[in-house]
């Protein structure tokens, strides 16, 4: 247990905003709804293109209405409704284009398939005077509030080493969309860690980077491995390590985020990524530097995990910022923007490979 008070959930909105739903697929029922009916947030309705699956959706989750099309949604949608949009990158900026002047929208990542996209839809949302968030949940995991709460009290002095680590084996069958495009585990998956670097430390100065795909699943020409270090010069040492194929039984599976400080350190098992989708636990250890003592590392308990509570936290932060509860907007299109271009500069780092070696 912990020593002192820690925060660990996401301050919710004073009151509310209904939510309309765009897009219905496996995110939304896996996350977004069991974090919106946790967090007491009311869906009034939904569309989704394909209407056996948002019948499924509307009976599951008890939705009050569906509509046909998006501007059947957009009609019958009341002037303070959040838009929750969940597609495909490609589909987004189309979307917005029809929105409501003045309307807030929460987007699910990525923003687009690559900078170009994300560019236009920062554009569609300024010409539209959208307030419009990305969906970068991860910032909102209890563990990572957590996290955050101990390095900005600084109990662990200032930051010196970042490091994500992912060894798993993951059922890329779920999302068959992915399999044609030419950007997949960066774009899709390691792009949280990304983000989530840069709200700790801001957008690093460059990125150095590969991306491949694995022979056991070529089809997967958009990457299932990954190495990313993001360069922030002496201090932090940042790097993300990814391998979605290991395929060799749970012992070794990997999932977990580690802080190091001047003063002490933390070290996160993201259970999610083990055994997806069922997941295995998270687990919470912190060690805290005291004189001549010798490192004891503790453990907290944290209550909720990445899906589904996660998911409160970026529809909250938007429902506060628009109702003036805060002055900030953490994941706001603005701010996302940063995270595509240091996505986009990994894509052009592993295009352009490393540093031959000088001939001897």
């Amino acid at each position: 247990m912990s020593p002192f008070p820690y925060q660990q959930s996401a301050q919710l909105p004073q009151n509310p905003l209904p939510v309309v739903s765009i897009g219905l697929g496996g995110i939304v029922h896996d996350a977004h709804y069991p974090a919106y009916a946790i967090a007491g947030f009311d869906v009034i309705g939904g569309f989704d293109i394909d209407a056996e699956r948002a019948k499924m959706m509307q009976e599951k989750f008890a939705l009050p209405a569906l509509y046909t099309s998006l501007e059947h949604a957009i009609a019958e949608a009341p002037a303070n409704a959040v838009f929750d949009i969940a597609v495909p990158g490609v589909a987004i900026a189309g979307i917005l284009r029809e929105l409501p002047r003045g309307t807030a929208a929460l987007i699910q990542k990525p923003m687009g398939d690559d900078l170009a996209q994300a560019q236009n839809i920062l554009k569609i949302c300024h010409e539209r005077e959208l307030t419009a968030a990305i969906n970068f949940q991860l910032r909102f995991a209890p563990f990572i509030i957590a996290a955050r709460d101990i390095i900005e009290r600084g109990l662990l002095g200032a930051l010196t080493d970042i490091e994500f680590r992912v060894q798993v084996n993951t059922p890329w069958h779920l999302w068959s969309f992915l399999f044609p495009l030419p950007r997949v585990e960066i774009l899709y998956h390691s792009i949280h860690y990304v983000d989530l670097i840069r709200s700790f430390c801001g957008t690093p100065e460059s990125v150095y980077a590969k991306t491949l795909s694995h022979p056991t699943a070529p089809e997967l020409r958009g990457g299932t491995r990954s190495m990313i270090i993001m360069d922030y010069g002496d201090n932090p040492r940042v790097n993300v390590m990814t391998n979605h194929n290991h395929a060799y039984g749970a012992e070794k599976q990997q999932s977990y985020v580690k802080f190091e400080g001047e003063k002490g350190a933390i070290q996160i098992r993201a259970g999610l990524n083990m055994n997806y989708p069922t997941g295995l636990p998270d687990r919470f250890e912190y060690v805290l530097l005291e004189g001549q003592a010798a490192p004891s590392w503790q453990t907290l308990d944290i209550e909720g995990s990445w899906f589904p509570e996660a998911f409160i936290g970026t529809m909250a932060s938007l429902m506060r910022y628009v109702n003036g509860e805060a002055a900030a907007l953490p994941t706001a299109v603005e701010d996302a923007i940063q995270t595509m271009a240091t996505v986009e500069a990994a894509y052009a780092s592993s295009a352009h490979g490393g540093t031959p070696l000088p001939a001897v």
